[in-house]
Parts: C-alpha cells; structure tokens; sequence
C-alpha cells in the first residue's frame, strides 16, 4: 500500500497533447504492473495496483486524444480497460468510459461517443456522486451539440449545471476529478457545443464565464477556451475583437498544443480569406511570424 500511496500522487496531468506526456503515463502504467510480480500481495492491494495501472493508462489516452492521435488514443483505451475490469474500481472506469465519448465525439462519431459517454453515466457511483453525474451530463451536452440537437444540449447542460450545485464539496472524490472539473470546465463544454450548433452569441458567453472562473494554472484550458472564443467572435463578424483575443493565446500551445494549433489555423484563414490585404490580416500574419517562431 506504500508502493499505491506514492504513485496516486503521480497519476494527474495537467499539460495536454504532447507526445510526451503520452509515453510518460503508458511508462506509468506499465511500472505499476511489474509490481504485481514483484511479490505476495493482498487482493486489496492488487486491485489499487491494477487501479493506478488504468489511470495511467488513461492519462495517455487523453493525452493522445488531445494531441489528435486517434489510433494510439484508441490503444491505450482497449488496455485501460482491461485493467479497469480487473480493478473493479468504479471511478476509473467512469474516467476511461467518459473520455471514449469524448474521443469519439472528436473523430466524428457522435452514435460512438452517446454510447461510451452512457456507459460512465449508468455506472452505480455515477448515480450517488452528483459532481460525476454532472461531468456525464456536461460532456452529453457537448455531443449533443456535435449531433447536431439544440434542445438535447440545452437539457443535458441545464441538469450538469444542476446537478454540479448539489453535489458536496466535502465528499471523497477521486484526485484526477477534483483537478480539473468546476463551473469552467462546464461551461468550457457548453461553449463547445454551442460553437457546433452555430450558436455564437451563447458560446461566447460561455467562453467568458468559463474564462472568468478558470484556475490560474490551468493554461492549457485557458488556452483552448481563449481560442474557442476566437472563433465565436469571428463567426458574429467582429474580426477585430476576435484577431485580439487570438492573440493572446500563448506561443506555446499555439505551436505546441495540436488542437488550439488547427483551430487557430483555421481561424487565421478567415481575415486572409475576407481581407487578405486589410491591416488585421497582416497583423495577424505578423503576429504568427513573429511571436510563433521556434526559440532557440
């Protein structure tokens, strides 16, 4: 139980996308589970062996996700959960369910994504733990908005947000949980699905409430938030404001972090597009040659 308290501190990641992180929690995974060969142990403490083996495992499954390596993504999903089988831990298994849906939701396949996304809602402890009740229903959302079904987007965000307000903050709750979800990362949801229903006015208010509320190192949230409201802006036609806000993603994710870096491509093409001459697209193409450039 040392070996499982030590490594419970080593399982969260906060930095999304890089390769890295990826090969760094598959290495994780594996380290757990040559422990289970390293001597007698109870089936208490295999079973948190196993646990932290598929936190690890889905650590790198989202950091595939969010790096848009969809294959390796896939793989580490198929072993993160054989491991959560064997665990019998509920939380993790809730965790790699939920994160399928999100994977499946982004490579377009929101039938997919509804299906794994329920498979972590139907779970037992979903039902009594309000807070991971809220995460299900807050993700529901965001597929719903990539199905395309306002009024299923609105419902499921309105009981996310419900739900989020009843739950406990006082009750145990698992560490990768409480590290990342809140009123920002609800709202960060709604505000994508809102941009996937073409809703911008209310995605860029989720944009802002989401970004009001967001824990100062959460950078990688506030970078995709940041550049989600680009492109609310954008679409409302204000290309100045939304040039502004681009801006002021960092250099960092906007090279190094593989979705913000599409989205903000995409974004880019728009005042070149409309403008290709006008002072915002210059100053945007200045913008990206001069503060994006390699460091050395």
């Amino acid at each position: 139980m040392a070996d499982c308290r030590r490594l419970r501190f080593r399982r969260d990641h906060r930095h999304g996308g890089q390769l890295g992180i990826e090969q760094r929690a598959a290495a994780l995974a594996d380290e757990v589970l040559n422990l289970q060969s390293a001597g007698s142990a109870t089936q208490r403490v295999r079973n948190n062996l196993y646990a932290y083996a598929a936190s690890f495992r889905s650590s790198a499954m989202w950091a595939a996700i969010d790096g848009r390596r969809y294959i390796d993504a896939k793989a580490h999903m198929r072993e993160a959960q054989a491991l959560a089988e064997m665990s019998g831990d509920q939380a993790i298994k809730f965790r790699i369910w939920s994160h399928a849906g999100t994977m499946y939701r982004h490579i377009g396949r929101p039938a997919d994504a509804f299906a794994a996304n329920d498979v972590a809602r139907n779970l037992h402890n979903t039902r009594r733990d309000p807070m991971l009740a809220s995460l299900g229903l807050a993700r529901q959302a965001a597929i719903y908005g990539a199905a395309h079904n306002h009024t299923g987007a609105r419902r499921a965000f309105e009981q996310a947000e419900d739900a989020l307000q009843r739950a406990d903050p006082d009750d145990y709750r698992p560490m990768w949980l409480l590290a990342f979800y809140d009123q920002a990362e609800l709202h960060s949801l709604a505000l994508s699905a809102s941009l996937s229903l073409g809703d911008y006015p209310t995605a860029e208010f989720h944009a802002h409430r989401s970004l009001s509320t967001l824990r100062p190192h959460m950078r990688r949230s506030h970078a995709i938030t940041t550049t989600r409201l680009a492109h609310a802006q954008l679409a409302q036609g204000d290309i100045e404001a939304a040039t502004d806000t681009a801006m002021k993603v960092p250099a960092d994710a906007a090279t190094q972090h593989a979705r913000v870096s599409r989205m903000l491509q995409e974004f880019g093409a728009a005042p070149r597009a409309r403008a290709p001459r006008s002072s915002i697209a210059q100053d945007w193409t200045e913008h990206t040659r001069d503060a994006w450039k390699p460091t050395t």
